[in-house]
């Protein structure tokens, strides 16, 4: 049974045990459609209603990107898996095998792709949140915020996931490069997704 087919129970459930997969990747790609998904919602709450008549195309191409993105990341949880089971059976390669260095190098370069790629989605999820905030209706700001928020955490737990796999690389000037791009996409996001919490938060009456 593929991972976004399972129950959430029985999803934590395997998340929980001694089984390698699904893991920290998969349950970031998860948080991170949920996010998306969170920002779908406000938008659908918003569309049709006559006081956001203004904004209805913004507002309907805002959930078809929504609705993408939400498809990617579900896509993602599955892809994490897969690549971890080419790295898993790499390590188990005898370390005087003279084959094992570009078979960890092919397992650890697909192992890290994946939650890059989780990083970039979760960041264009976070840049449709901006939107859903300023745009959406005030009845589901509260849902915007806490899109950006899973959103946030999500991009942060895929770059502990990039992190894990580049410190492995014999390539150290490929390991750079993908430390370099994850950076750049927490350096790029993360505050976005901060300042959309901090206008729900003031829009809320909060701090």
């Amino acid at each position: 049974m593929e991972m976004m087919d399972k129950t959430c129970k029985d999803f934590l459930g395997e998340l929980a045990s001694r089984s390698a997969t699904p893991g920290g990747g998969g349950a970031a790609a998860l948080v991170g459609a949920v996010g998306a998904a969170l920002g779908n919602m406000v938008g659908c709450l918003t569309a049709g209603k006559p006081k956001y008549a203004a904004v209805e195309g913004d507002i309907l191409a805002l959930n078809q990107k929504a609705a993408a993105l939400r498809a990617r990341l579900e896509g993602l949880v599955e892809a994490d898996a897969a690549a971890f089971a080419p790295l898993a059976k790499a390590y188990g390669i005898p370390k005087d095998n003279p084959d094992r260095p570009a078979v960890m190098a092919r397992a650890l370069e697909a192992a890290a792709a994946v939650p890059l790629e989780i990083m970039e989605a979760c960041g264009e999820a976070i840049a449709l949140l901006e939107e859903y905030e300023a745009k959406g209706s005030v009845l589901a700001v509260s849902d915007a915020g806490c899109g950006a928020v899973f959103c946030r955490a999500a991009l942060e737990a895929a770059g502990l996931n990039v992190a894990v796999n580049t410190r492995l690389m014999a390539d150290r000037g490929r390991a750079a490069a993908l430390d370099a791009r994850a950076e750049a996409l927490r350096a790029e996001y993360l505050p976005r997704a901060e300042a959309v919490y901090a206008k729900v938060c003031h829009r809320l009456g909060g701090n």
